[in-house]
């Protein structure tokens, strides 16, 4: 079962998002559909990573609005695919870019095996307990060979108290062994980017005012706002940091 938290970080702000792009306009809309995790520069590095062009399919697992996928389509022509289980967050990512969701999770891919040109995971691993069976159907419906772009909030220790609910940050040797157990080869990592252009920043700070003025005095914004308090204050203690990560499958 989702925690409360969870629900409320990633399905109750994700429609509360698309409501406020709809009432600002659309040029809000990829900005603010990455809020939290990705950036121009980050989605430009495992855009290149994975070597995307026009016609690639790329499965975007834990898609939440779409702002990455639709970055992707509009920048490099590929044919997203986005996989997102809370049901407000797969509507708004419909009604802000038009582009396919399938509700369902990550753990359970409800497509063939070998179907998919490349993958994108981003904020989504440190969310999931069962890591393996999450990357293991990723290996699944990938073809031979093919990338795997992932954002993964990466612990310096496994000491780590009060984080925010529903999180499971693995450390650096963890997420090693992970991707070599279930099947992909690391090729390259770096850390994510912190800085986003002021056009990207002002918008997606707008958004945030719209949807606080809007909802601050409901129980989910105040659950989804003690999330976001605890990551950045790990964050700044210098306890978690935010890698990105690009790896291929290896043939099973």
């Amino acid at each position: 079962m989702t925690a409360p938290a969870m629900a409320a970080e990633f399905d109750n702000v994700a429609g509360w998002t698309a409501d406020a792009v709809e009432r600002l306009g659309d040029r809000y809309a990829i900005p603010a559909a990455c809020r939290g995790s990705a950036s121009p520069a980050a989605l430009a590095w495992l855009a290149e990573a994975c070597e995307l062009s026009a016609g690639t399919t790329l499965l975007d697992i834990g898609a939440g609005v779409g702002g990455p996928a639709a970055w992707a389509a509009r920048r490099f022509g590929v044919r997203p695919v986005l996989l997102e289980p809370m049901p407000s967050a797969a509507r708004a990512a419909s009604r802000l870019f038009g582009l396919p969701v399938i509700t369902a999770d990550g753990t359970a891919i409800p497509l063939g095996n070998e179907s998919i040109d490349t993958a994108w995971c981003l904020g989504v691993l440190c969310t999931v307990e069962d890591k393996p069976k999450l990357l293991s159907e990723i290996h699944r419906v990938l073809t031979p060979g093919a990338s795997l772009g992932l954002l993964v909030v990466v612990a310096q220790d496994n000491q780590i108290h009060n984080t925010p609910d529903g999180n499971h940050f693995p450390t650096q040797h963890e997420l090693n062994s992970l991707l070599a157990s279930t099947g992909f080869t690391l090729l390259e990592q770096t850390t994510r980017p912190d800085a986003a252009p002021l056009s990207w920043s002002r918008r997606v700070e707008e958004v945030t005012r719209a949807v606080a003025a809007r909802h601050r005095a409901t129980p989910a914004y105040a659950l989804a706002a003690r999330q976001g308090e605890r990551l950045t204050r790990l964050f700044s203690e210098g306890r978690l940091t935010m890698q990105l990560l690009h790896a291929v499958r290896r043939p099973r």
